[in-house]
């Protein structure tokens, strides 16, 4: 018996009942036991940002993110209601048409989490206008690459260079429509930063914006991740792979 399990608090997600610490967020929890709850911008070895927002659950009532929000013991938790889910697609509309996520061409394709979970509720295709941005790529690292096009903002590579690999590698700057990737060196090129294709921060970008070198087709499409398994399957949540089993 776990020690989640032997505490005896619990709260009810969807109707049925999720073994929770103290000090445990909703998503934490969930998580923990293989529930579904979905997200970009979350990870289990990180601290919540709360950014992409789709993780918003209904609290006894009231609209929260699931990745910020701690549990509480006897709380009425919803995730799947059909009001939720129609928000969670327009979302992922947006962050589709606000950068280039091309699929088909996308060498991260079968692999990428925003992928999967636009599949995962059903969105056929764009709804708004496409922005279709022309934003950098620097391809000047040895063995990563940089596509500022399918960057989400989702702030995991910041979080992972700073607090796993000690390097402070990247940053977000800007606001609104500005708002944007910065890397940490005296160029402003992965080049000439600190990074490392072994840095956790490597290999934690859920979807095709920071990306090893000579490997993206090492899986062939239709045998990779989602394209195996659904993105609500327990094994299949991680936000990426670590970053040595991409390594070259």
């Amino acid at each position: 018996m776990s020690r989640y399990t032997a505490s005896g608090l619990s709260f009810l997600l969807d109707g049925e009942e999720v073994p929770m610490a103290p000090g445990d967020t909703v998503l934490q929890a969930a998580h923990r036991v293989g529930r579904y709850i979905p997200h970009l911008c979350w990870h289990p070895g990180l601290p919540a940002h709360g950014s992409c927002r789709l993780c918003m659950v209904n609290f006894n009532g009231r609209p929260v993110s699931a990745c910020t929000a701690l549990a509480a013991p006897g709380a009425v938790v919803e995730c799947q209601t059909p009001a939720l889910q129609a928000e969670r697609r327009t979302l992922l509309q947006m962050l589709f048409v606000e950068g280039n996520h091309f699929c088909p061409s996308c060498e991260r394709s079968g692999n990428c989490l925003l992928q999967a979970t636009a599949y995962q509720h059903e969105m056929a295709g764009p709804h708004f206008e496409e922005f279709y941005p022309d934003r950098p790529v620097d391809a000047s690292h040895p063995d990563m690459l940089l596509d500022h096009n399918r960057c989400i903002l989702c702030g995991l590579c910041v979080r992972a260079s700073e607090l796993l690999d000690g390097k402070s590698v990247f940053a977000i700057a800007g606001h609104g429509t500005q708002c944007h990737l910065v890397v940490n060196s005296p160029s402003g090129q992965l080049a000439d930063s600190a990074l490392s294709v072994h840095d956790q921060a490597a290999g934690i970008c859920p979807v095709g914006a920071l990306m090893p070198k000579r490997v993206g087709f090492k899986d062939p499409i239709g045998q990779r991740r989602y394209d195996l398994h659904r993105v609500d399957e327990p094994h299949s949540q991680e936000a990426a792979p670590p970053a040595s089993e991409d390594a070259p």
